[in-house]
């Protein structure tokens, strides 16, 4: 815990690649507007959001109780984060205006005492800070005072942060030494209070997410003692089934072991935890993260980066239960993943947690949106079958189109605030010099120890095994680039200036040293090649399958490509996988890959009967699992099987 590692400011980072940039462009120039005319009720045949709404009447501008779910003020904080966002990358600033009235509307539904939080204030101003299990109070107030973080250092604006300082300075007051006792119901306060501390320098906020994470799981329960409490209004009629693990609160977080509950609780939960352990030096809690991570990693996430097995409750079940047709996987949950693995790296300085950081974005964040920006998936299935997501069943969160929005909108709002700031994803730095931790085109101007560096980077690692970074340097000393060496990178060999150099790797990180002024070329190249995976033996689900990746890319297998029941095909894992470039109007000009298979025909045309099995020659095609369902709506798999 003695690096320094820091991101530079987004507003020095430009994104140029095919894919990546392609949503990030969609977020500044088509996202933004779809989602504020959600956000104010305007769009045909999409979910209500009632969003402003809501605040308008908390303000007194308008009469009525609220309408939507009961944590719906963060879509508005998210949309705002995202603005940030896009205005220091120096985009969509003709939504700054608007960004700025609505912060204003915002500041007049705030309370008198900082109390902000649409909800309580409109329906039950006398339940305020009573039901922290189900009530979202504190995890709204973390959601706007991210937003106001994020919109100060973009803009400079205070009006936004002295209202998210005063909610802040009110928990502070009601949580405190003394004060009441209880925590989070979901997390998300405690990593954003640390963001408030490093952007003011108040201490009482990092004490304050220290004291939320460290009575968590304290005995008695005291989520369990409020759902529990006779005559108790009910908020959530599905927590009949509530306990200790749903709320990660069935032991201090320094002593879990094994990731349980509410996925996104969860990491956001872990992602605090990972920021105090640096903040504080807190080897205890650093060494919980740790094996917290592993667990996630080793034993409860998906090929794709997804989390959360269970469509009941949207949580983690147990080892190895990945079923891919009835799995959960929330974008959000991917979204603090990716959190969680930077902060990892930042904590440790291990490359390592960037290849999941990279798994997840590359795999489950952008599968929930559409090419388009518009339309989203809450839930990241691996299998799909559209015929039997009937409503009204167990299948009925898996939805086989993605969605204009959503009752419960985290999703659609949290990937766009992903997207508009995936820099941070991409570049770090420390007192040596710069990480280079995804591998995403983009160009970089920041200052390093004793100059500047402009650096451009091209990254083409799946079609041509190469990453070239441009480097133009004013230096008075020395400094080092650290290149994250990711698994799927064979045969890594690396020039300067077109001379070969040998790096030397530590952590996962080739370290390059640079110690001249002027235009330099730095090269890596690898062999990349298509990989047919299979799970541990443990994972029931995926016994006798095969799965195909691609670089970061995990490849799926779509109907329109393939035709129906996809679940008949067979695949040798010896086969040999052909890479095509094609035109398919699917955004970053990816190539889909192609192999022989077998098709099973059972012969039998009753329901049941005796088998005359027969295997038909046929020829499969795979898309990124990331594009799917952006042509012709159908079946879609990931995993098929294997010819044993």
């Amino acid at each position: 815990m003695k690096h320094k590692i820091t991101t530079p400011c987004l507003q020095n980072i430009v994104i140029t690649d095919e894919l990546i940039g392609h949503y990030t462009d969609i977020v500044a120039d088509k996202l933004l507007d779809y989602q504020w005319r959600i956000l104010n009720d305007k769009v045909e045949d999409a979910e209500k959001s009632y969003v402003v709404d809501n605040f308008r009447k908390a303000a007194g501008e308008k009469q009525g109780k609220h309408q939507g779910a009961i944590f719906c003020d963060t879509d508005a904080y998210k949309w705002l984060e995202t603005v940030a966002y896009c205005l220091a990358s120096g985009r969509a600033k003709q939504f700054e205006p608007i960004a700025d009235e609505l912060i204003e509307l915002i500041g007049r539904a705030q309370q008198p005492d900082g109390y902000l939080n649409t909800y309580f204030t409109l329906s039950y101003p006398e339940e305020k800070w009573k039901n922290l299990a189900e009530g979202h109070e504190l995890y709204g107030a973390g959601h706007l005072i991210e937003a106001a973080v994020a919109y100060y250092s973009a803009t400079g604006k205070e009006a936004l942060l002295q209202i998210a300082c005063k909610m802040a300075d009110l928990i502070c007051q009601v949580f405190g030494e003394g004060g009441l006792e209880g925590y989070p119901g979901h997390q998300e306060i405690e990593l954003a209070l640390v963001k408030l501390y490093r952007t003011t320098g108040e201490e009482k906020y990092l004490d304050m997410a220290e004291h939320f994470i460290k009575v968590r799981g304290e005995k008695p329960n005291y989520l369990m003692k409020e759902m529990r409490a006779p005559g108790k209004r009910r908020i959530f009629p599905e927590f009949v089934d509530y306990d200790e693990r749903y709320a990660q609160s069935h032991d201090v977080p320094v002593k879990q072991t094994s990731a349980e509950g509410h996925a996104v609780r969860a990491v956001y939960m872990y992602s605090a935890m990972a920021d105090i352990a640096r903040e504080c030096q807190d080897e205890e809690m650093a060494e919980a993260c740790k094996v917290l991570w592993n667990n996630v990693t080793g034993k409860r996430m998906y090929i794709t980066g997804g989390i959360g097995s269970s469509g009941y409750l949207e949580r983690f079940t147990t080892d190895y239960d990945l079923p891919n047709d009835r799995m959960y996987c929330e974008s959000c949950a991917s979204v603090g993943l990716m959190m969680f693995g930077q902060r990892m790296n930042v904590l440790t300085g291990e490359a390592e947690y960037y290849d999941v950081v990279e798994k997840a974005l590359h795999n489950t964040v952008l599968a929930g949106i559409s090419a388009e920006g518009d339309r989203y998936f809450y839930v990241n299935p691996l299998e799909v079958w559209p015929d039997n997501c009937i409503p009204g069943t167990s299948m009925q969160h898996v939805k086989p189109v993605r969605q204009r929005w959503f009752a419960c909108a985290c999703c659609p709002p949290n990937i766009a605030r992903t997207l508009a700031s995936i820099g941070q994803y991409i570049y770090a730095q420390d007192e040596k010099g710069i990480y280079i931790n995804q591998f995403i085109s983009s160009t970089l101007n920041t200052e390093i120890p004793r100059g500047s560096l402009q650096l451009g980077m091209k990254a083409d690692p799946v079609k041509k095994g190469k990453v070239v970074f441009d480097i133009d340097a004013k230096v008075e000393s020395p400094f080092v680039i650290r290149i994250r060496i990711p698994g799927y990178f064979r045969k890594i060999t690396f020039t300067m200036d077109g001379k070969p150099i040998t790096p030397a790797l530590e952590k996962g990180y080739a370290v390059v040293a640079v110690s001249k002024d002027g235009h330099q070329t730095l090269e890596m190249q690898g062999e990349v090649k298509p990989c047919w995976l299979t799970a541990n033996e443990n994972v029931r689900s995926d016994i006798g399958r095969i799965a195909l990746s691609y670089g970061p890319y995990v490849y799926c297998l779509e109907e329109t490509d393939n035709g129906r029941l996809l679940s008949n095909i067979y695949v040798d894992p010896k086969e040999q996988v052909e890479v095509q470039q094609e035109k398919n109007n699917l955004p970053g000009n990816l190539p889909v890959l192609r192999f022989k298979s077998k098709r099973l025909h059972t012969g039998v045309k009753n329901l049941y009967g005796e088998p005359d099995f027969r295997m038909e020659e046929c020829e499969s095609k795979a898309v990124p699992y990331c594009l799917w369902g952006n042509r012709e709506n159908g079946e879609m798999t990931v995993w098929v099987n294997a010819v044993l």
